[in-house]
């Protein structure tokens, strides 16, 4: 996931000035889409990796991959494969036709869509479900990695939506773009319900654990997803609705981008704040130093997204310093993580949220 937001929020990055007074300097196109293609080749070649390690997992260790779907603290990351294989399609359509050939490209989007829909949605209310029946959770307990597994299908969204003008026209089309309306607004109910229980636990328990502190910034996921999935499906409703209702859903789309990425950036400063605290502190590295990347990356493509439809220079402006940011917190990350496996040190995933009593340090 984190890799692919490299390639994918760095394709949708402007290339050339948003207005002659606020220019956005960027390398060259050429040059900088050939890194981005490398790029989403190493996330491709990853996510084989994955799913040849997550299949000798469930072979070898059925019991064990049995229990993480009950641990609340495990159980919320099975939305992360859905969105790995989005995310990946996401950039075979952006960036994959320089890599595997156009057409080649378009097919393995396709499979990806339907692979990661598949497993996003069986994620979206499988594990809710077993961690409110089987483990009976509070609200006391919320986390922000509880939105993982709600995000896929606004991720599934984004992608469908790239995808609708290659469906027949006519009533197959206008479904289609209805079908990736419906997975964002499942998405957002959810995301409305889960981000007030995170935010009153924030408030009433104080700063989480130092090494899942990072886990902050998953919020930013939602946030910047759904504005990147309103801004794809007002893109591709000319192909499928008539020109009001086109007219009408892109102005939705700016409406409701500005106000997402309005409440992505109040929640990004203190959260970035709470951050510093915890480095100070002597935050170790963790697996949750990733929410720096994949969550950060929706919001580029969510800010590009919007200064393409307003012509405004300030969301290009932010679309551009959260890209540098994003590189280089995939750079540390990728570089901890390959220095943990190859020394045999990574360090355990955290036990989870604290408990409810008492501040935490």
């Amino acid at each position: 996931m984190g890799t692919a937001s490299v390639a994918v929020a760095g394709a949708s990055l402007p290339v050339a000035p948003v207005t002659a007074a606020a220019p956005v300097a960027l390398p060259a196109a050429a040059g900088l889409r050939v890194v981005l293609e490398a790029v989403w080749a190493l996330s491709a070649l990853a996510l084989a990796a994955l799913l040849a390690a997550r299949a000798a997992h469930w072979l070898r260790h059925r019991d064990q991959a049995r229990a993480d779907l009950l641990d609340p603290a495990v159980a919320p990351f099975q939305g992360c494969m859905a969105m790995a294989f989005l995310a990946v399609g996401i950039g075979s359509l952006s960036v994959g036709g320089g890599v595997i050939g156009e057409q080649a490209a378009v097919v393995t989007a396709w499979a990806l869509l339907a692979a990661g829909t598949t497993a996003g949605l069986t994620a979206a209310v499988a594990v809710p479900y077993l961690l409110l029946t089987r483990r009976r959770v509070t609200p006391g307990q919320a986390s922000p990695v509880w939105l993982l597994p709600v995000v896929a299908p606004m991720v599934a969204a984004t992608l469908g939506a790239m995808l609708v003008d290659r469906v027949p026209a006519g009533g197959w089309r206008g479904a289609a773009l209805l079908g990736c309306y419906g997975l964002f607004a499942l998405s957002l109910l959810a995301v409305l319900v889960i981000l007030p229980l995170v935010t009153a636990r924030l408030l009433r328990e104080g700063p989480p654990p130092l090494a899942l502190t990072p886990a902050l910034f998953l919020v930013l996921g939602p946030l910047g997803q759904s504005t990147t999935a309103v801004h794809r499906l007002a893109d591709a409703a000319p192909a499928a609705v008539g020109e009001a209702d086109a007219a009408a859903l892109g102005s939705f789309a700016t409406a409701y981008g500005t106000a997402a990425l309005g409440l992505a950036l109040l929640w990004l400063v203190p959260a970035a704040a709470l951050v510093v605290r915890a480095a100070r502190r002597g935050m170790p590295f963790a697996m949750t130093w990733w929410a720096f990347t994949f969550p950060v990356g929706t919001c580029v493509t969510g800010a590009a997204a919007l200064s393409a439809r307003t012509g405004a220079a300030a969301p290009a402006w932010a679309a551009a310093g959260l890209y540098a940011f994003l590189v280089a917190a995939w750079a540390a990350a990728g570089t901890l993580t390959l220095r943990g496996l190859a020394g045999g040190a990574l360090p355990a995933a955290p036990s989870g949220p604290p408990p409810a009593t008492g501040r935490t340090r």
